[in-house]
């Protein structure tokens, strides 16, 4: 029987795993038991937006038990690539394990290898010799081609298309429906802005966008 699984955040991104986790159930059987979703800063929407859906709200970070009590899987459906790097941190020393999320309607390729924590979304397409990082996200519909490489917290948004032979940096974040052309480089905690098409290098911490990105 599989660890309890706890998702750190309740908004938007958070929630949205509570749906994969319950398409992975309906087609895995009871893969993970999820036990609820934990939130330093629960707004009264997102907790009734929680209770609406049946899904427990377990407190804060801080109220979770550490090891000692009750070891977890998580993942954190966090948006913001720092701050998951942040709270994911807090899970693994609290003794808590990341785990992989791929969603039954997601297709990866058999030479994809995925690092602990990476949450891969309905309708990706990941195809040949990728290698997703820790804790990275990959949204609704993205695409990432041959021989890339998705670095530590890395996040692409939805119909983000990254092309073969790319490096996204760690903590760095491809919007939606943007596109990396083949063979680039997006640096650490760049920022590529929703609809830009990348058609050059983009250096760590750079925020760029329009077509082509600027």
């Amino acid at each position: 029987m599989s660890s309890p699984l706890v998702i750190v955040g309740a908004g938007g991104v958070g929630r949205e795993i509570v749906e994969l986790v319950s398409a992975i159930n309906r087609y895995h059987g009871h893969a993970h038991e999820l036990r609820g979703v934990v939130d330093d800063s629960l707004s009264p929407a997102n907790a009734r937006r929680l209770a609406a859906a049946g899904v427990p709200f377990l407190g804060r970070i801080a109220d979770l038990p550490g090891r000692e009590a009750v070891a977890c899987n998580f993942v954190v459906g966090i948006a913001n690539p720092q701050v998951r790097r942040t709270l994911s941190g807090i899970m693994i020393d609290k003794g808590h394990s990341p785990v992989v999320l791929v969603h039954p309607d997601a297709t990866l390729g058999r030479s994809v290898h995925l690092e602990p924590g990476a949450v891969i979304c309905a309708g990706a397409r990941l195809t040949a010799n990728i290698l997703v990082g820790e804790h990275v996200n990959v949204h609704v519909n993205a695409t990432v081609g041959h021989d890339s490489r998705l670095g530590a917290y890395a996040s692409l948004y939805p119909q983000a298309a990254v092309s073969g032979d790319c490096r996204i940096g760690a903590s760095a974040t491809v919007g939606a429906s943007a596109t990396v052309l083949q063979g680039l480089s997006v640096g650490t905690q760049a920022f590529v802005g929703a609809g830009a098409v990348v058609v050059r290098d983009v250096p760590d911490r750079l925020v760029v966008k329009g077509v082509p990105a600027r």
